[in-house]
C-alpha cells in the first residue's frame, strides 16, 4: 500500500503528465485538418484544438482515476466491508458539479467568440486585432474600407451551382477569389435547402429558399478547392460539386478580363442524368431533372 505523501506526489505526476501530453494531443490536431485556406480558419482550428485538448485531459483523467485506484485502493484479503459513501460528500458533490459546468460555459464563450469573427450574416465590421499583430496590411485595409469587399452571388439550384460577379458583370461555373482580399458571398437556393461547404475554408452555410444569405471571409492559401453540397437537397446531391480557386491578385485580374469568353460548363448531375447506367430493375420513383446552366454568359 501507498503512503498518504506518495500517493499525492503520484497524484501531481499523473495531473502534469495528463496535462503535458493533452497539451501535445491539442497540438497534433492542427494536422488532421485539411490545409487552412482562409483567415477564418485558424479560429476554428484553435477551437478544434481546444476542444481535443480538453477532450484528452477528461479521458485520461477518467482512466487514469480508474488506474490510480486500482492501485491504491485495493481491499486487503478477505475484507469485505463497504467501502466509503460517496453521498453526502459536499466536497464531491460541489467538484463534479461545478468543474462540467465552468467548462460547459468555457466552450460556450469561445465558440461565441470565434462566431462573431467568423462574420457570418453581416454582423459589425471589426478590425481583426490578430491581423493587426501580424502585419497583414491588406487585411485591414479591405476591412475598414466596404468598397474593397468583393461581392460574388452563389445560386444553387438541383444540382448546379452558378456565380455571379456583379461588379465585373460575369456569370461562371467556377468560384474564383482573389488572394489577402475581403470576399462577401451572397448565398441564394432557388429550389430546396442547400449547403455551401469548402472543407478548407473551415465554415459552412445552409441556403434557404428565397432568403438571401452573405458571410465575409479572407482567402489567404493560392490553390484549387471544391465545393459540396453539404445538405441532402435530392437525387444527385453528392454530384453537385465545383471548383474554387484562390489566384494570386495578378491571376485574379487576368481570369476576370478571360472569364467574359467563357461557355457555363454542364454540371456533373446533367451528364451523369443523360447518361444512366441500365439497371436491371427500375423503381420508377419521380425524381429532378438535373438543371443545365439556365444563364447565358453575358
Amino acid at each position: 500500500m501507498m503512503t498518504p505523501i506518495l500517493e499525492k506526489i503520484a497524484l501531481f505526476i499523473s495531473v502534469a503528465l495528463m496535462i503535458v501530453i493533452s497539451y501535445w494531443l491539442g497540438q497534433q490536431s492542427y494536422n488532421w485538418m485539411p490545409v487552412a485556406a482562409t483567415a477564418e480558419a485558424k479560429h476554428v482550428d484553435d477551437l478544434f484544438s481546444f476542444l481535443v485538448a480538453l477532450g484528452s485531459f477528461i479521458f485520461l483523467g477518467v482512466v487514469g482515476m480508474i488506474v490510480f485506484s486500482i492501485i491504491t485502493c485495493r481491499a486487503d484479503e478477505n475484507d469485505y466491508t463497504e467501502g466509503h459513501p460517496s453521498r453526502g460528500n459536499n466536497k464531491l458533490e460541489f467538484f463534479w458539479t461545478a468543474t462540467p459546468t465552468i467548462l460547459v460555459l468555457w466552450i460556450g464563450w469561445q465558440s461565441f467568440n470565434i462566431y462573431q469573427q467568423l462574420d457570418i450574416e453581416g454582423l459589425n465590421k471589426i478590425i481583426d486585432l490578430k491581423a493587426s499583430e501580424s502585419g497583414n496590411k491588406s487585411m485591414l485595409i479591405a476591412q475598414k474600407i466596404p468598397n474593397q469587399i468583393e461581392e460574388i452571388e452563389v445560386i444553387a439550384k438541383q444540382w448546379d451551382w452558378t456565380f455571379r460577379y456583379p461588379q465585373s458583370n460575369i456569370t461562371t461555373s467556377e468560384l474564383h477569389l482573389p488572394q489577402n482580399k475581403r470576399v462577401r458571398l451572397i448565398l441564394e437556393s432557388e429550389d430546396v435547402i442547400h449547403g455551401f461547404y469548402v472543407p478548407e475554408f473551415r465554415f459552412k452555410q445552409d441556403m434557404i429558399p428565397n432568403h438571401r444569405l452573405n458571410f465575409t471571409f479572407t482567402p489567404l492559401k493560392e490553390g484549387k478547392y471544391k465545393l459540396h453540397d453539404s445538405q441532402f437537397s435530392g437525387t444527385y446531391f453528392a454530384l453537385m460539386e465545383a471548383d474554387v480557386y484562390i489566384d494570386s491578385p495578378e491571376a485574379y485580374g487576368q481570369w476576370l478580363q478571360s472569364a467574359h469568353n467563357n461557355i457555363l460548363k454542364p454540371s456533373l448531375a446533367a451528364t451523369e442524368h443523360a447518361h444512366q447506367p441500365r439497371q436491371l430493375i427500375r423503381s420508377d420513383w419521380p425524381t429532378i431533372e438535373p438543371a443545365t446552366p439556365f444563364v447565358a454568359q453575358q
